[in-house]
């Protein structure tokens, strides 16, 4: 591929401006710069520079972000900041868009691609990929309200009750909820249904993929490695 496509196909702008960036001699590979935007690369490992900071051609990426509170999971947010604004403008330009949906003000696990069959897998609930969440809430947790959570409870726009697909108390007013599907509001609708009130939500695992042993600082991001990709997988 010629490094001006390479470079437009990693975010970097339209190829005009692409070819430009090399042509100006604002671009590396193996540590000597390249001026002709038309000279073909190899994709496969690729490593270059782009004003002195280094990427890696990417055919696709997989991004675990940590998502902090008041950011809107939007490319087009309205009340607040996307969740865009956190990573590097060339994913934008890329088409990098969150997997699914977390609230504005639930933290946590949230992954973000530009690969839609990856989208569609991850957030489609015929796959059933379950998804943990930690919930603190109002009232104190009982052994009643995990029972009805794990029998179900009826939401008003709902034909049948949903029910978690496991749930247990963490603390005194945290519970962990296990879901499936990824229904509006979900998780804040079944604790009100089932008679208590979210006051924060942290989404804390996607498959057996867990924010913990990502060690992301509150707003940080990674790139997925495959064997991390592969823990997305619904057994």
């Amino acid at each position: 591929m010629t490094l001006d496509k390479i470079l437009q196909s990693q975010g970097f702008g339209s190829r005009k401006w692409c070819a430009e960036l090399v042509d100006d001699g604002e671009v590396s590979i193996n540590g000597e710069v390249v001026d002709d935007s038309r000279e073909r690369v190899e994709t496969a490992g690729l490593q270059f520079k782009v004003f002195g900071e280094s990427w890696t051609y990417r055919e696709h990426v997989y991004i675990a972000l940590n998502k902090p509170a008041n950011f809107e999971c939007s490319r087009k947010a309205s009340h607040h900041p996307g969740v865009l604004t956190l990573l590097p403008e060339q994913f934008h330009r890329r088409d990098v868009q969150p997997v699914g949906r977390l609230d504005h003000d639930t933290t946590g696990l949230l992954l973000m691609s530009d690969d839609g069959p990856f989208i569609h897998r991850q957030s489609s609930p015929r796959h059933h990929v379950p998804k943990v969440y930690v919930a603190t809430t109002h009232d104190a947790v009982t052994p009643e309200l995990v029972t009805l959570l794990l029998e179900g409870v009826q939401l008003h726009d709902e034909p049948a009750p949903l029910a978690a697909v496991s749930c247990r108390m963490v603390a005194g007013h945290r519970i962990e909820i296990v879901l499936a599907e990824g229904k509006y509001h979900q998780v804040k609708r079944m604790l009100a249904a089932a008679g208590n009130h979210c006051v924060a939500l942290c989404r804390a695992q996607i498959g057996k993929l867990t924010l913990e042993e990502l060690h992301l600082a509150e707003g940080a991001w990674c790139y997925l490695s495959d064997a991390q990709l592969a823990l997305l997988a619904p057994d």
